[in-house]
């Protein structure tokens, strides 16, 4: 059963998300403002927005909707655990393993494994995300996080929402990068024609930004580390796409001409990510070591060019 709250608004001038976290602190702003723009939130019986600047004197009622029982199978699926404790567990995750359930993906994917793993995972996001703060593509690699319960579940997510949870990724580009550094900013959004691919867009984009540094440069290739300020779907991989350098073996947004090495998907993975534990606040680092077909184009690269010199 959903849960509805009242409250009387004595303030003036407060925005109605601000308003609301204050009476409830477990829920995050950004939580909030998605119950506002389902309709969860009501001012005086009127749907309004976010950033609506409260009148004073006003009744604010919200409908905070329970999560739907679990129907994904629990799954003997072994992971390799980087650190794990009774509110958050972090994982490696390998390529080639989907985040959360899908069309056409109902099993094998690391929600299943944690479902075994765990037993006591959030429930959020509802029916088929448990546990499940941020995620990576398919194909990408490395660290992720997820949340053991919902107050975890809600710190965290606020913290990768306010960019006060880092993270940094490794990816093998194609192309010489000319520049040592740089940032590259693109409004992402869905393809205007292929709407199984994102795209930097004029229109209906999120902000986006993504920091680059050169590790290392083998002619035709480049060792890019990378560090996102925002998270959106496919960031990366658009966006060095759009300088002119897709990740190698890309198979949305690379050359169409067959990869040399022997890698399934793109050379992406998440190093390491820096986040607050949402419960005693310590700061913390979690770093998963490039996997072995990164590790093998990288020593491919290094001796090519060795003998080149």
């Amino acid at each position: 059963m959903a849960k509805e709250v009242s409250y009387k608004a004595e303030e003036a001038g407060k925005r109605l998300d601000v308003f609301l976290v204050t009476y409830q602190p477990e829920l995050s702003r950004s939580h909030i403002q998605k119950l506002i723009d389902q309709g969860a939130v009501l001012v005086d019986g009127q749907v309004r927005k976010a950033n609506y600047k409260l009148r004073g004197g006003e009744t604010v009622s919200l409908v905070i909707p329970e999560a739907e029982p679990v129907s994904v199978e629990p799954e003997n699926i072994p992971l390799d655990v980087l650190y794990e404790d009774k509110d958050i567990i972090v994982i490696n995750k390998p390529r080639g393993m989907v985040v959360h359930p899908a069309a056409g993906v109902h099993t094998g994917t690391l929600v299943n494994a944690l479902l075994y793993h765990c037993h006591d995972l959030s429930g959020i996001n509802g029916e088929i995300r448990p546990g499940i703060v941020h995620r990576l593509d398919k194909d990408t690699s490395g660290v992720l996080v997820c949340a053991k319960n919902d107050v975890a579940h809600l710190d965290l997510a606020e913290q990768i929402s306010t960019k006060t949870a880092h993270r940094v990724y490794r990816a093998i580009v194609h192309g010489n990068i000319k520049e040592e550094a740089g940032i590259i900013k693109g409004d992402i959004g869905r393809h205007p024609t292929d709407r199984k691919k994102m795209a930097i867009v004029r229109e209906n984009g999120k902000p986006a930004v993504t920091h680059f540094k050169v590790l290392e440069r083998f002619g035709e290739y480049t060792l890019v580390e990378c560090r996102l300020e925002t998270g959106r779907t496919h960031q990366i991989r658009v966006h060095m796409t759009s300088i002119g350098h897709p990740l190698v073996n890309d198979p949305k947004y690379g050359p169409k001409k067959s990869s040399p090495f022997a890698i399934k998907g793109q050379a992406l993975h998440s190093l390491s990510l820096t986040l607050n534990h949402p419960v005693t606040k310590e700061e913390m680092t979690f770093t998963a070591p490039l996997p072995q077909d990164m590790e093998k184009i990288l020593t491919g690269l290094r001796n090519k060019m060795a003998k080149i010199k």
